[in-house]
């Protein structure tokens, strides 16, 4: 017999999940660095067993949740948003979770407010309590962001006054309104495509990766595509020039996002509209919109320079991965040319990108939305550098427009996996700290298990009477 399961059971179970996460978090997340813990302390060890528990937990109610919504009697897209929110609630109030990076938000935009180049200088300049916060790599390093972002993160400076808590609170609101631009855009997107809106909702938005690092890590991925979906839903409405002007705002957050004006450009050749007025009246209305707001900013045009940000030198994408592994091994030849091993695959990398991204749109101009979105995975999977939250730039255009059941259940496997692959600190794993995630895991799925049999055994009761 299945285990049974109904939207209630789901409401609970990713409520438990999402709990111990917060739980786990006061003592084994992204602390401020006046309350951190070392690793080897009772409380994080205790926090980090929670916090994976609760990890587990949550992608278990998750994908009970994708059974019901496959079933014969789904629940409706709003129900699935009262999910949503049972389950984002406790991470309001989290510390940050699985990165570091809003405090690097915070900081960039005191820099801001304080009339310091953000594109110039790095969180250093700024000094004082804010900057102390961010990792020691990112100290001296530019902002890779847009002006529209930074122009947010400055405005959340000035009304917060560089008050630590207020700030980590802002950001995390802006997040949530990326979080529900972004569910408001699914079904318009997934009825334009032919699919479930109940199903694209479960995928796009009560993933556990949008929850575990939109939601709890504050990223500002998260307004970069709430922006990308609302501008694609206006286009799709027949107002193409608020389309692109909400996609290019997308991009002045974070720049994969231009990528969703060549869907504008697609949608309107499909409307009827000649390729040059298509691509000019887009053009058009993008560059007067760039200019708009980066005026508004005041951060002036240095972020089109700092798109080459430097990548941390353990990040695992696949290009870095083969860098360092042939700079090892031209070492151990003794060859002058290891330091460019990594740079190499870097740029073979960009080249592959642009390849696959020119193949997807030659094949699939058809269906532009789900185009935009392999075209965006690609970016994210061979770009210098990933991260879990990356994902979520082609799983959010695809949870709306894959085109098959086996697309979606891929990506649904890959999402469960990139759930476990970060600790809540965010920091590097040590073998303690992987054994503790593990225990943490298990014993959650123990606690599963155990309600698997329990349910299972009135019924087998019942069929041995």
């Amino acid at each position: 017999m299945a285990f049974p399961v109904d939207l209630r059971r789901c409401q609970v179970l990713g409520l438990a999940g999402t709990g111990f996460l917060a739980l786990g978090g006061e003592t084994a997340g992204a602390l401020p660095a006046r309350e951190l813990l070392a690793p080897s302390s009772p409380h994080a060890a205790v926090g980090l067993v929670g916090a994976y528990f609760g990890v587990v937990l949550l992608i278990a109610a998750w994908l009970l949740l994708g059974r019901l919504v496959r079933g014969t009697d789904p629940p409706a897209p709003r129900a699935l948003l009262l999910v949503l929110a049972v389950w984002a609630a406790p991470l309001l109030i989290a510390p940050p979770l699985f990165s570091r990076d809003v405090y690097s938000y915070l900081a960039q935009g005191a820099m801001v407010d304080a009339h310091i180049d953000v594109y110039t200088h790095g969180p250093a300049r700024l000094g004082g309590p804010l900057a102390d916060e961010v990792a020691p790599l990112w100290q001296h390093t530019a902002a890779p962001y847009g002006p529209v972002f930074l122009a947010l993160a400055s405005a959340l400076a000035g009304l917060t006054h560089g008050e630590l808590p207020a700030g980590l609170l802002g950001m995390r609101l802006v997040a949530l309104l990326g979080v529900a631009l972004m569910a408001a855009a699914l079904p318009r997107l997934a009825r334009h495509c032919g699919a479930d809106p109940a199903a694209a909702l479960w995928l796009g938005v009560l993933n556990p990766l949008v929850l575990l690092h939109l939601v709890a890590g504050a990223h500002n991925d998260a307004i970069m595509l709430g922006l990308l979906g609302a501008g694609l839903v206006a286009a799709l409405g027949r107002w193409p020039v608020l389309g692109a002007v909400l996609v290019t705002l997308a991009a002045l957050v974070k720049a994969p996002a231009a990528l969703g004006l060549v869907a504008l450009v697609v949608l309107r050749m499909r409307a009827g509209h000649r390729p040059a007025r298509a691509v000019l009246s887009t053009a058009a209305a993008s560059a007067a919109t760039t200019v708009a707001a980066t005026a508004v900013a005041g951060t002036g045009y240095g972020w089109t320079g700092a798109l080459d940000t430097p990548v941390s030198w353990h990040n695992w994408a696949l290009t870095s991965l083969l860098g360092r592994a042939t700079g090892a091994l031209l070492e151990r030849f003794g060859s002058d040319l290891a330091p460019l091993a990594v740079p190499a695959w870097h740029v073979l990398g960009l080249a592959v990108t642009a390849a696959l991204v020119l193949a997807i749109w030659w094949r699939g101009h058809r269906r532009p939305v789900y185009a935009l979105g392999l075209s965006l995975a690609a970016v994210a999977a061979f770009g210098p550098a990933i991260r879990p939250w990356y994902a979520l730039w082609g799983l959010f255009l695809i949870a709306a427009a894959a085109p098959s059941a086996s697309t979606r259940h891929r990506t649904a496997a890959l999402t469960g996996v990139l759930a476990l692959a970060v600790l809540p600190s965010g920091g590097p794993a040590d073998t303690g700290q992987l054994v503790l995630a593990v225990s943490g895991g298990a014993l959650a799925a123990v606690v599963l298990w155990q309600a698997h049999q329990t349910a299972q055994a009135p019924a087998l009761g019942g069929r041995t009477a």
